[in-house]
């Protein structure tokens, strides 16, 4: 349990303090007019009280990802821990605070936009596409795994049961997705995130009185990952791919250009962007507690299931057993909450990205339909394969998963190139450092990893050690090649 204390103070800490200093590198502006005043149409473009962007923000990133990719990675022992850390501190807040805060400088534009400037627009293009598959793997997946948890609050769980709640959910995400956002998303978001947190307060409160003997960073951070059965499974890079949006997620690279579009004054960007990912960070680290108590100290037994158990088994049965019956409710109410919302919200990014890059004006709904009928089309085709393949959903996931960490390379690089150009000095290593990284993750993971080419573990730390040079090398002959144009042109 030190370990998680250690871990909890140590993400408040980064937000007051290096939150601070990643907020002077950007220099908000309080005087400059925020895309929700100038560009306000009523249906993207408003400004919405502080209060509930911060909610909408944190909810529309806080999917699955934080508590079921915590709980599975909570399997690699306490290294889980530091990722959350160190990756929310110093990867996925600053990744979530500069993409929103560019695209509020940026009149709210979506991330292939961001890209196309930084880094050109053949890149742009690849983006473009890239960006919609992964929102339509967002909207698959984030039907499917909120109906499973749905039909078993309802009843046993059956195949039928979770159909009828797989046409509810995606009846309402078309119609979130075409009501302006004030409508659904700004009314009931922020009660979705209220019982999302009570979720997470409520086990922190077992937590403490329960006080069990969880993994401690002392311990040692290698041997865990054959405890839990997964030994095939290497920290490096599989550990910073299982574990996302708890720590890093480029999906909240789509999200953030939402709230970009509400938020009254650049000063709130702090809060809203930076702070949101360390909330989400903090419900990360709740979960991988109570995960390592269920795989490493007896928990599973406890609570009567397998020492293997899938994650939403360990999140059904530990809700209901540590809240009771209404406070398990509501906390699976919450946990369903958070893949739905960011499902719709999902659609909703989608149908601006397209609609910014064929410049289509979204103020009439028929213009709206023109875009979204297409993209419920295709993530329909993709929810059927997940029903109707016994290993479609898994597969699903795990392509997801690793698109979703190659997202937030390419955003790293982005701002890693706009901060560099806007001569910020040497500030660029802020987000430098966390580029080369998930780089090498990324990387590593596709050729290691079965859905990739399947190079096997053993080969992982040298092509991950060759990744990070190579990229290092490619971006200082990129410094050197821009200063020497830029002598040319005085």
């Amino acid at each position: 349990m030190l370990s998680f204390l250690i871990s909890i103070f140590a993400l408040i800490l980064g937000y007051c303090v290096y939150g601070r200093f990643v907020e002077k590198i950007f220099g908000p502006d309080p005087s400059r007019k925020t895309p929700a005043i100038a560009k306000r149409d009523d249906v993207d473009f408003m400004p919405l009280p502080t209060w509930k962007v911060y909610m909408i923000q944190f909810l529309n990133i806080a999917g699955t990802g934080p508590i079921f990719g915590a709980i599975m990675g909570a399997k690699f022992g306490p290294a889980s821990y530091l990722w959350i850390v160190f990756g929310c501190i110093f990867a996925g807040a600053v990744h979530d605070y500069f993409s929103g805060m560019l695209s509020v400088r940026h009149g709210g534009v979506g991330l292939p936009e961001l890209v196309g400037t930084y880094l050109g627009n053949r890149t742009k293009t690849v983006m473009l596409v890239f960006t919609v598959l992964l929102l339509l793997m967002v909207g698959a997946v984030f039907v499917y795994s909120p109906a499973v948890i749905l039909g078993h609050i309802a009843g046993d769980g059956d195949r039928m049961s979770i159909m009828v709640w797989v046409l509810a959910v995606f009846v309402y995400y078309i119609i979130a997705t075409l009501l302006p956002i004030d409508k659904i998303i700004g009314r009931i978001y922020p009660a979705f995130a209220v019982a999302l947190l009570f979720m997470a307060l409520g086990l922190l409160v077992s937590l403490f009185v329960k006080w069990p003997s969880l993994p401690e960073f002392w311990d040692g951070l290698s041997g865990w990952t054959a405890k839990a059965g997964i030994q095939d499974q290497p920290v490096f890079p599989c550990l910073f791919i299982t574990i996302a949006c708890g720590a890093i997620s480029g999906f909240h690279a789509t999200q953030s250009p939402l709230m970009a579009r509400c938020i009254k004054n650049e000063k709130l960007g702090r809060p809203i962007f930076y702070g949101s990912m360390i909330t989400e960070g903090l419900v990360a680290l709740v979960w991988a507690a109570v995960a390592s108590w269920v795989f490493f100290d007896g928990g599973a037994a406890q609570l009567g299931i397998p020492a293997n158990a899938a994650a939403p088994s360990v999140v059904t049965v530990v809700s209901k057993s540590w809240l009771g019956a209404a406070g398990g409710i509501l906390a699976l109410l919450g946990v369903v909450a958070a893949p739905i919302t960011s499902g719709d919200t999902a659609f909703r990014s989608a149908r601006l990205i397209i609609a910014d890059f064929l410049k289509i004006g979204q103020k009439s709904i028929v213009k709206r339909l023109y875009i979204a009928i297409p993209l419920f089309v295709g993530s329909a085709l993709l929810l059927w394969y997940n029903i109707s393949d016994a290993n479609g959903f898994n597969t699903i996931w795990r392509y997801f998963g690793w698109s979703n960490q190659a997202l937030a390379v390419f955003t790293l690089w982005t701002i890693t190139v706009y901060l560099q150009r806007k001569r910020k000095g040497m500030w660029y290593m802020v987000t430098l450092l966390p580029s080369l990284f998930m780089t090498a993750v990324c990387v590593t993971f596709i050729l290691v990893d079965k859905i990739g080419l399947g190079l096997g573990a053993a080969a992982a730390p040298w092509i991950g050690l060759g990744t990070f040079v190579l990229s290092a090398l490619l971006f200082y002959v990129w410094l050197v090649r821009k200063g020497a144009q830029s002598i040319e042109n005085q």
